[in-house]
């Protein structure tokens, strides 16, 4: 067989190609940039001149402007960007030695004697001196020989190991330089005259490998196959999608007479291998992993992740011997910085392991100085125990102890949020510019360009050859420029997002590399892998809209844009700045930074078109003899051969050997905390103290103990009741006050993390008057509390009485927040409130019209915090409520003066014999510390009390290995059994003959959620009938996924 079978036949998914009304702009993937390269050798291999492409005249003349080119087609959507990680690898290398560092400089000296050579012709020289001494010159000296600059450790690990005919996992930092790992094996391949398939997943990082290869090896040496465009697909080294290779695997797979099926390929590069815990698309990545034959060595690049040993664990037992190499270190070190509207400082600490102090002291601080901006929406401090402003926080950034109200701190965040001028002119100022500003939205992207178009960003020089290059890009495509942004581009400042013409992106990705645009404001798709680094990187949010609503970024997300900052070569460190935003302070960015990396999972699913291309194999024929009469034999795939493919998932391997590793180390640490736990029993606690005193003194200690025992729970009994009788007197006012008001409330409580929140809400009812079944769900099954006597005779009974119980109650917060809770959580209830009055004779009353609201709503109540006396609960309410909850004052606006009174008389006596028996549980703990045995039995004390924080350790970490089994789901047979089921009734699969029919073609040829709907719809009879434009319409309601903004 004389051509290679991965290219005998189409890819399964037809090129698309796009036309434009008008006669200047040819609407292609721009597979050539339209900027020339002028670093390109003067003899070329392709046939093709370039003066004949229209695309190739230049935007820039004379010697002093050389671009590089450009980025092509930006395709992909903005929510299609790669996953990112940067923390700690599996593997660290140590520090060179002098030795080492010697040799070096030598190589040093010999790059500078080859700098005059173009990469180009060091290929060639190489690729000559292979064909005359043969393929055992080639080692890694050869290799590193191509490069001008000195290969990383890493680097050179993952070349030799290739060279060794291993297969090779990479995981390394973004812009580490991991695809010069591919480069190399690309060189040594085409000098041994074989062949190489790179993929990516995106077209436009295939287009951009595209430019790049054919630079290094010749036009005739590369390839490309995109669902755009297929050109060169016979090349030594083809660029193309994951997805393709993964269709044209599914043939090769099928032919028994191949020797395998990828005849002359002896490399596949994986590139962004972590795109595998991509929940639409991981499944491609793991599918071309299991249907790779054995022979092809695999070279799998991915950013930086937790378990890069588990990825190259599962390729090593279905593939075959694979070498793991990682690296955490960055080659432009990163420094993070946070910008708020009247400062910019560090985020982290000097030694980038915590939160800034200086930004967890900034509402205090700024509230003491007095600042213009806070003053008015902070609190009154009236009294140090009724309210602090003082705000405490960990290492990490987390919050703890006592704070604000949750509206009052996002007041003080609201404004502190800084204009996009005012981080502008920091980095202006602070010489860290250029930079590419990521905001999620084309909307967003577009303002921001247009706020600061007036920003003079650039000199008198570089705005001419801005304007220079703007001419010649209007002469060349005058219906491509955005008139819009032309401003902005004469001062440096530009916007890319999918909404731009690819042509219009390429010539803005120029004139950025170029120095000549200083700030891009760009979605995060320039994040996913685009070369177009900058020195700094601003993130404007910490979340973005999805389709499920606004959810946070994710570690790997936001480590990906950040990777973005830092020229190699030219910058000593790269910036990260995140900014303020209403509801995202430094703790928030601090805790999402020091989250970790995520790890690789599977998101391996069968789907229609994986079953009907496995069962009937790639419709491969397998012709007879001609003297047979040239009969044709259809082959497919049986159950179990498509089992034993589907049984080799990533999810598989994981649940087979990392849950099994997992639990055991899950029962393991469980044994552990038992053991810990019978050391720290009151009886073990005991025998200790009997061991080390004597008869007498541990008789006398003993004795304290035991009073100090009972002496606590008397207090803890005095305690609860001052806090029922706290409680009644709460109701009571809630009775005299809600006659003809809603009275105001402060609600406190502490969250899981400790932090105490005080929330402003309007009370509305009790529990009882609501008979909605869905107020009633948080607490329906709790039998501790009187739901059916509220608001009856019992309501104002004394706390002395044995039959008394809290009771819930409802409130609408500040915050448009639906509040339920019970008396325990009332902190203050105000004489003031909102009139239960009708504005009209024929309107309904305030607090009717609340409850029908409350009613109506679909409510998904979530637990703030739980105690003995009751819990409180949280849903957020709808828009309709919005009006409403403006009408509740903040908590600093309520004065002393407006507060009710609740202490009775049975509380001010329940509170005297409370703090009397507190008086006598601390003289007794005084006597504990006087007695003989005291210094022994404190010290076995703190013993227990370590033990206990050894055991919470290990609760932590068991829960982290509980989550970890959870997220390990094995893929089961079982959901690809279904599928071939619903086939072969639907008729387009004979499950025993494997006859594939023509609607099962339809939909082994389409990529989609659903390929068997679709396939049903294109083949519907219906279609047959439609005019050009009604067939344009149902194709777009099938493709689109409507207008992103």
């Amino acid at each position: 067989m004389n051509a290679l079978t991965l290219f005998s036949s189409p890819p399964l998914t037809p090129p698309l190609f796009f036309f434009s009304s008008s006669p200047h702009i040819p609407l292609t993937t721009g597979l050539r940039s339209p900027f020339p390269h002028f670093h390109r050798p003067p003899p070329r291999l392709s046939s093709a001149a370039a003066s004949d492409d229209p695309l190739t005249t230049p935007f820039f003349s004379g010697d002093r402007i050389r671009l590089p080119d450009a980025v092509d087609d930006e395709d992909e959507d903005e929510d299609e960007d790669e996953e990112g990680y940067d923390s700690d690898a599996a593997e660290e290398y140590e520090e060179r030695d002098e030795e080492e560092e010697e040799e070096e400089e030598e190589e040093v000296s010999d790059w500078r004697g080859r700098s005059g050579e173009t990469k180009w012709q060091r290929v060639e020289k190489l690729r000559n001196h292979v064909r005359e001494f043969g393929d055992g010159i080639i080692d890694f000296d050869e290799l590193a020989s191509v490069y001008d600059f000195r290969i990383d450790k890493f680097q050179r690990l993952a070349i030799e190991a290739f060279l060794k005919g291993s297969s090779v996992v990479v995981s390394a930092p973004t812009s580490s330089g991991k695809t010069l790992t591919a480069e190399a094996a690309a060189v040594a391949t085409v000098a041994r005259r074989r062949r190489m398939v790179y993929t990516t997943p995106l077209k436009a990082l295939s287009n951009q490998k595209f430019r790049e290869f054919r630079d290094t090896f010749g036009d005739s040496t590369v390839g490309l196959l995109t669902g755009d465009a297929a050109i060169n697909k016979d090349a030594q080294v083809v660029i193309m999608t994951t997805e393709i290779l993964r269709n044209m695997l599914y043939h090769s797979i099928g032919v028994a007479s191949s020797g395998g099926g990828l005849f002359d390929v002896d490399v596949i590069v994986l590139d962004e291998v972590h795109y595998l815990s991509d929940i639409s698309r991981g499944t491609v990545w793991e599918e071309i992993v299991i249907y790779c034959p054995k022979e092809v060595q695999l070279i799998c690049l991915s950013a930086t992740v937790s378990n890069p040993d588990e990825l190259a664990g599962w390729i090593s037992q279905i593939h075959g011997k694979t070498e793991l190499v990682t690296s955490a270190k960055r080659p432009v070190p990163l420094t993070w910085h946070f910008s708020t509207k009247t400062s910019f400082q560090a985020l982290l600490d000097e030694k980038g392991k915590s939160m800034n102090r200086k930004l967890s002291l900034n509402y205090s601080q700024r509230h003491v100085s007095g600042d213009e901006t806070t003053k008015n929406e902070w609190p009154r401090r009236r009294s140090s125990k009724r309210r602090t402003t003082s705000l405490k926080y960990s290492d990490d950034g987390s919050k703890e102890g006592r704070t604000i109200s949750k509206h009052d701190m996002n007041m003080i965040r609201r404004s502190q949020v800084p204009q996009i001028g005012d981080t502008l002119s920091h980095l202006k100022g602070r010489n860290m510019l250029p930079a590419i500003w990521f905001i999620f939205s084309r909307k967003g992207c577009d303002s921001a360009v247009q706020y600061l178009q007036n920003s003079k960003l650039l000199d008198e020089f570089e705005k001419g050859e801005v304007e220079l290059a703007l001419k010649r890009f209007r002469i060349q495509f005058p219906d491509a420029v955005r008139e819009s942004a032309v401003i902005g581009i004469l001062n440096g400042v530009a916007a890319h997002h999918a909404g731009c013409l690819p042509i219009w992106k390429s010539f803005i990705e120029e004139l950025f590399q170029k120095g000549l645009v200083k700030v891009v404001f760009a979605t995060e798709t320039l994040a996913a892998g685009i070369n177009m680094p900058a020195r700094t990187s601003v993130i404007a949010s910490l979340s973005k809209r999805g389709d499920n609503g606004r959810a946070q970024l994710r570690s790997n997300e936001l480590l990906q844009m950040a990777g973005r900052a830092g020229r190699r070569g030219i910058d000593e460190r790269g910036h990260v700045v995140l900014v303020q935003t209403p509801f995202e302070g430094p703790e928030e960015c601090c805790k999402l930074l020091f989250s970790g990396a995520e790890p690789l999972v599977s998101q391996f699913t069968a789907s229609y078109g994986m079953v009907l291309n496995l069962l009937a194999g790639a419709k491969v024929t397998n012709r007879l003899n001609e003297t047979n009469g040239g009969a044709v034999i259809q082959a497919g795939r049986t159950l179990e051969e498509a089992r034993k493919l589907v049984e080799q998932s990533f999810g598989n391997y994981l649940g087979s050997n990392v849950i099994l590793s997992s639990k055991e180390e899950l029962d393991r640490i469980q044994k552990e905390i038992e053991l810990l736990t019978s050391k720290i029993g009151d009886d073990a606690i005991d025998g200790e103290i009997r061991k080390v005193l004597s008869e007498s003194d541990y008789e006398e200690i003993s004795d304290l103990l035991e009073e100090f025992k009972a002496a606590k729970r008397v207090k803890k009994d005095l305690q609860k009741r001052m806090e029922m009788e706290k409680m009644s007197s709460v109701r009571n006012l809630l009775v005299e006050f809600g006659n003809e008001n809603l009275p105001f409330l402060c609600l406190e409580y502490k969250d899981a993390n400790g932090v105490e929140h005080a929330i402003p809400v309007v009370y509305l009812s009790n529990f009882n008057s609501l008979a909605g079944l869905k107020v009633q769900t948080p607490v329906a099954n709790d039998n501790n509390f009187m739901y059916d006597q509220l608001g009856k005779s019992d309501i104002s009974h004394s706390a002395s009485s044995s039959n008394f119980r809290p009771a819930y109650h409802v409130a609408l917060g500040s915050d448009s927040t639906w509040y339920l809770f019970t008396e325990k959580w009332i902190k203050t209830v105000y004489k003031t409130g909102l009139p239960n009055v009708a504005l009209n004779e024929a309107d309904s009353l305030p607090g009717e019209v609340l409850k029908m609201v409350l009613l109506d709503e679909e409510l998904n109540w979530r637990k703030l915090a739980n105690s003995e006396l009751g819990d409180i609960w949280q849903f957020e309410a709808s828009l309709r409520m919005w009006s409403w909850s403006l009408n509740i004052p903040i908590l600093s606006s309520l004065s002393v003066e407006d507060e009710a009174s609740h202490l009775s008389e049975a509380f001010r006596a329940a509170e005297e014999c409370y703090e009397d028996q507190r008086i006598k549980v601390s003289c007794l703990k005084k006597t504990i510390k006087r007695s003989k045995g005291s210094k022994e039995y404190k010290k076995i004390v703190l013993a227990a009390r370590e033990t206990e924080a050894r055991i919470k350790l290990l609760k932590t970490r068991a829960k982290r290995l509980s989550i970890r089994i959870q997220q390990i789901e094995p893929s089961g047979w079982k959901e690809f059994l279904q599928i071939s089921n619903v086939i072969h009734e639907a008729r387009a699969l004979d499950i025993k003959t494997n006859i594939i029919f023509p609607l099962g073609e339809t939909a082994s040829a389409i990529r989609g959620r659903n390929e068997l709907w679709l396939s049903m719809v294109l083949r519907n009879k219906l279609l047959i009938g439609l005019g050009p434009a009604q067939l344009a319409a149902v194709c777009g309601s099938l493709v689109s996924e409507g207008m992103k903004i």
